[in-house]
């Protein structure tokens, strides 16, 4: 958002700033447009562009929060509505329901049959694949390993998913852009 920011403050109409003119003013009138600009893009994208990209932001802010507030409960009880859960000697981890909102989310747009809703359920969906790979080293040595160095995998593995994510998101628009000029000109003008 900040480069988008740039672009439309560099394009225009916002005028440049002199002396006499209210910098405030104008960057609030930069940002109202940017954001628009952003509301537009959204709305006018495919719904499958409009999924991977609520995909891709609440995994990545979901699982950046989920660190966040991970180091802030270290050593506390409770950070705002955040605790550390135990049900009886057991401690529950945040992997647990980011399975129960992944595998939710995913079976309601497996049933569902209906695209529309997919942006909408691909935000859940996020959301639990977030709290999943936050905790990913955990799963795959079956011990509490999050601040010790075999911890270090749960940020490799979300990383890698993030980098992954984000080619296939460029690869579909990049395909998308194949297919209108190679399907629509090779169908020729309709008779």
């Amino acid at each position: 958002m900040a480069f988008e920011v740039g672009r439309v403050w560099k394009r225009g109409p916002a005028p440049a700033l002199t002396d006499a003119e209210d910098p405030v003013g104008t960057a609030a009138e930069v940002v109202a447009e940017t954001a628009e600009v952003a509301r537009a893009g959204y709305r006018d994208a495919p719904t499958p562009e409009n999924a991977m990209f609520n995909l891709l932001s609440s995994f990545v802010a979901t699982f950046i929060v989920a660190r966040l507030i991970t180091t802030m409960l270290r050593g506390r009880t409770a950070v705002g509505p955040f605790r550390s859960l135990r049900v009886g000697r057991r401690h529950i981890h945040h992997f647990v329901p980011g399975i129960v909102l992944a595998f939710t989310a995913g079976a309601a747009a497996i049933v569902s049959h209906n695209e529309q809703i997919e942006p909408g359920l691909a935000v859940p969906f996020g959301v639990g694949l977030g709290l999943t790979l936050d905790e990913s080293a955990l799963l795959l040595e079956l011990d509490d390993v999050y601040w010790s160095e075999e911890g270090v995998v749960s940020v490799q593995i979300t990383l890698a998913v993030i980098a992954l994510l984000g080619a296939v998101a460029l690869a579909s628009r990049i395909l998308r852009r194949g297919e209108q000029v190679v399907l629509v000109e090779s169908a020729g003008p309709a008779t």
